[in-house]
């Protein structure tokens, strides 16, 4: 049977710096936290990403408290964290290795931001054969304005990056469809 991973990114106190401009989905934090719950009760390897940005006026610096876990995604002793300093949580960083020891497949990965982090990695992760799931209510994007000057909405920039990645890098589904389907 193949080990299905839970990877959490970038979920930090730094997402909600007034930077960032508005964010969609509210309930992204609270369907985290009902997916590691789930994983844990079942034993099932959880990995945190963390971002350690390199940039002196970022909120993931590390030092500062935007560079800590929120409390809905805070790691339990003997979860991996893996951290990364570009948006792909796969480059510079030894997360190839965490899941070959682990042999992981398969992976949910949630986090933010979607139109970001989330899919560098997951675009990197189908790439080297793993079997990736979003849950889409466990994701979160921001308002983006485009080359033209056009806002788009948080919510719009989320269904457009998960209509991308639909079918050719990930399956996308809910939080509470995906625990249900857990061993």
């Amino acid at each position: 049977m193949t080990t299905q991973a839970l990877l959490i990114i970038d979920v930090q106190k730094a997402i909600d710096d007034p930077k960032w401009g508005r964010r969609g989905q509210p309930g992204a934090e609270e369907a985290i936290a009902r997916l590691l719950a789930a994983w844990r009760e079942r034993r099932l390897p959880v990995i945190h990403i963390r971002h350690d940005s390199t940039d002196p006026q970022s909120p993931y610096r590390p030092g500062t408290d935007g560079n800590d876990f929120k409390p809905e995604a805070e790691p339990q002793l003997g979860e991996p964290v893996v951290d990364k300093r570009t948006n792909n949580a796969f480059i510079g960083t030894d997360l190839m290795d965490v899941l070959d020891e682990l042999q992981v497949r398969s992976l949910v990965i949630a986090g933010v931001l979607l139109e970001n982090s989330v899919d560098a990695t997951v675009r990197m992760a189908s790439n080297l054969g793993f079997e990736v799931t979003i849950p889409e209510d466990a994701v979160a994007s921001i308002d983006r304005k485009d080359r033209s000057g056009k806002l788009w909405s948080a919510e719009d920039v989320h269904a457009l990056s998960l209509a991308i990645l639909d079918g050719e890098y990930a399956r996308i589904s809910m939080t509470d469809a995906i625990i249900e389907t857990l061993p």
